[in-house]
């Protein structure tokens, strides 16, 4: 859990990078860029052309490697009105959404795992916390690998890695500004500035901020966000190069929680502009970082080339909510009923002041990798070793989850007193990891490459729980190695199959609490993934296709675990997910259509827990279909008509499967418009979402031990104007 927010009501306008804007924009009116400055928008699906660092196979594209792989580009986000990375679950059929919400940061499911947002995070491929809003308006796209990724980070959970990737300066002048408007009154603006000058222009510049006041329809969400963002490079020769940036971010926004079941009942799907966090006392989420990094690049002999990547994110968060959490029904009498994990049949739930005030995260990391192209006979080896080390330090204050009043999801409760006092204390944690990593791209001819690749990683944490009087510390080290082996054949240009198996690592402790017996004992979970995939590209048509099996063990705890030494944690089976993914992007003349689904067979398998061995996990639907379709009218040159569909089978809300959400659609409109005014290029959109204002459960974690349910947004209109030079 974790929450946060001081409300500040200025105005847009009178915020420095609102300033920023308004004098980027003027700067926009003295030069002129050609046409080569816009960013090219990139294909879904990731399959042709597009390279991915995530990957961990350099700068092969995506097309020629033995993986699962989506990147998402700027110009595609912007049409369709993406702000935040949960909008992109909208895009691809193996992502989908994880307790995502209004002023809270962002969880993603992949392939039916939710990802880890302390583990299974990159940015410019060096580790990041991601329990943080991460800003999208200096990110020139987003990456994200599917399946596991044990080859390419240490420890993190199976099902994807997601890599932001930097905007860095361009090799001619960009002058960019936008404003958007959406309902319910929402504003936003941003900058996007490169220059290059000096002597035979070795010196770059890029420069984004923006700034939005948050006034989504879900009521009592009013909040702000910032971005400024500075990045640089530095060409000292043909041969080596400098990069540098540092970008600050910051979020306020009141969060708001989910729904849950009515006693034994999934309800009927409530207003989605209900907010249950609509007490007077309630106060924002503040989320803010700032990262900042520095790469060198020089060319070796041949074609190979060391690079020295060093980054640092610091995080400062202040969570607090009015927090839906249970129930107490007074019938019947005379002991009633306490619903631990949902809330009454009645509608009405125990509401908790949760306030955890000036959250410390912090993540260092220093990769150096050496890489280059060998020739031994006849065959080719593309090879890559690194090493890379890495440190966290996590640090939190005391806590405050007390008992506040009893609420009803008509969210008709507004006055229940506060109860701020801190009654509770958090767990401050540090993390060092050296890994080593090895790489090698066997080519034997111009069909047929062997893919081998093996990270071996060192781990040490330690817990301090931040109480003098009851410290709790926990203290251990692991090392193990993950490898990943694949092999491709192209039958036909442009046409490839493969095979690839490798393994992922988590690593968890139990708590050293003192109901366990076992307290302070160290897994070593390890997920394990088969794969056979196909993918094909003509110049039309794009497609991709992949069977997988992933299998990840699961813990549990055993025992009454009500007193001490009653409770063991102990491996307890394992969660199996079997899927197909398919997609495909076709281009007819005025029309551009892309398509993808997943068909997901998930269970738990060999619990000790018969309420739950053989079951479906919550919050995964087994089917999801996402379609996307461009026309480009000749009638109106530069207009462009754009929808979509998104399509998803139902979700268990229940761990024993005795409740679901059912399946639901949602049809998204919009259309773009680019013309020219003067020198300058304007790019019209306009969007719907949600046209027929569906109202449905989007989905249903299972999360802190409590059910949650969470509707569709609203019907919502959105505009905006973008202005290149």
């Amino acid at each position: 859990m974790a929450r946060l927010h001081r409300h500040h009501r200025h105005c847009i306008s009178r915020t420095p990078i609102a300033l920023a804007i308004a004098l980027g924009f003027s700067a926009a009116h003295a030069q002129t860029a050609s046409s080569e400055t816009q960013l090219a928008p990139v294909v879904v699906q990731g399959r042709a052309t597009p390279v991915a660092s995530v990957s961990g196979w350099g700068d092969i594209p995506l097309a020629l490697t033995p993986i699962q792989a989506t990147v998402f580009g700027i110009e595609q986000a912007r049409d369709r009105g993406a702000q935040r990375l949960s909008d992109l679950t909208s895009f691809d059929a193996a992502i989908s959404d994880a307790y995502n919400t209004e002023g809270y940061w962002d969880y993603l499911t992949v392939r039916g795992f939710v990802i880890d947002n302390r583990f299974n995070y990159r940015r410019d491929g060096l580790p990041i916390n991601a329990e943080t809003s991460i800003a999208l308006d200096n990110k020139a796209q987003v990456e994200v690998l599917k399946g596991t990724s044990g080859m390419q980070a240490g420890t993190s959970a199976p099902g994807g890695l997601v890599n932001f990737v930097v905007k860095r300066p361009t090799d001619v002048p960009l002058r960019s500004a936008s404003l958007e408007w959406r309902e319910s009154a929402t504003v936003s603006g941003a900058v996007d500035l490169s220059q290059r000058f000096g002597a035979g222009e070795a010196f770059g510049v890029r420069v984004n901020a923006a700034a939005a006041r948050l006034d989504p329809k879900v009521r009592a969400a009013k909040g702000e966000r910032q971005l400024f963002a500075l990045a640089g490079d530095w060409r000292l020769s043909p041969d080596t190069r400098i990069e540098a940036e540092i970008e600050h971010s910051r979020r306020s926004q009141p969060s708001v929680p989910g729904f849950s079941l009515l006693g034994d009942t999934v309800p009927a799907p409530a207003d989605p502009r209900i907010n249950l966090n609509n007490q007077a006392w309630a106060q924002p989420v503040v989320l803010e970082g700032t990262t900042a990094s520095v790469r060198w690049q020089h060319k070796l002999a041949g074609s190979w080339k060391f690079v020295a990547h060093a980054a640092t994110q610091r995080l400062t968060s202040d969570d607090r909510i009015a927090f839906p959490f249970g129930c107490f029904d007074p019938e019947p009498a005379p002991d009633g009923t306490y619903y631990a994990d949902r809330y009454c049949p009645n509608g009405n739930f125990d509401l908790y002041d949760f306030r955890s005030d000036n959250e410390r995260r912090r993540t260092d990391a220093l990769d150096l990798t050496v890489s280059g192209t060998l020739r031994t006979g006849g065959v080719e080896h593309l090879l890559s070793a690194g090493v890379l080390h890495s440190r966290v330090t996590n640090r939190f204050g005391l806590q405050t989850f007390a008992f506040s009043g009893t609420g009803n999801v008509d969210g008709s409760v507004t006055d229940l007193p506060a109860n701020p006092a801190p009654n509770d204390f958090n767990t401050d944690r540090d993390e060092r990891s050296t890994e080593l990593s090895l790489r090698d791209a066997i080519r034997f001819d111009e069909r047929n490459t062997l893919w081998l690749g093996v990270r071996h990683t060192r781990l040490q944490r330690e817990s301090l729980r931040n109480d003098p009087a009851d410290p709790r510390p926990t203290d251990y080290s692991q090392s193990f190695t993950t490898p990943f082996a694949a092999a491709s054949h192209a039958w036909a240009p442009g046409q490839l199959v493969y095979a690839s198996w490798g393994r992922g690592v988590e690593s968890d402790v139990t708590p050293n609490r003192s109901r366990y017996s076992n307290a302070g004992a160290a897994f070593t979970q390890t997920s394990r993934q088969l794969e056979i995939g196909a993918r094909g590209s003509a110049d039309l048509l794009e497609w991709n296709a992949a069977l997988f099996d992933i299998r990840r063990p699961r813990l549990g705890d055993f025992g009454p675990c009500d007193v001490d030494d009653s409770c063991v944690r102990r491996p307890d089976g394992e969660q199996r997910h079997r899927g197909l993914e398919t997609g495909l992007a076709l281009r007819l003349d005025a029309w551009t259509l892309r398509a993808g689904a997943q068909w997901l067979r998930a269970r738990v398998a060999g619990s000790a827990d018969p309420a739950i061995d053989g079951k479906e996990p919550t919050n995964v639907p087994a089917r999801t279909l996402k379609l996307q379709a461009d026309h480009r009218l000749a009638a109106l040159p530069g207009l462009t008509l754009q929808g979509a569909l998104v399509a998803e089978s139902r979700r268990q809300a229940l761990p024993d499967n005795s409740a679901q959400i059912g399946g639901w659609s949602r049809v998204d409109v919009a259309a773009r418009y680019d013309t020219r005014w003067g020198g300058t290029a304007l790019t019209w959109r306009a969007g719907i979402d949600n046209l027929a204002d569906r109202r449905a459960w989007r989905e249903s974690p299972y999360q802190f031990g409590h059910a949650y349910l969470f509707p569709l947004a609203p019907r919502t209109l959105r505009v905006s104007v973008q202005a290149d030079l």
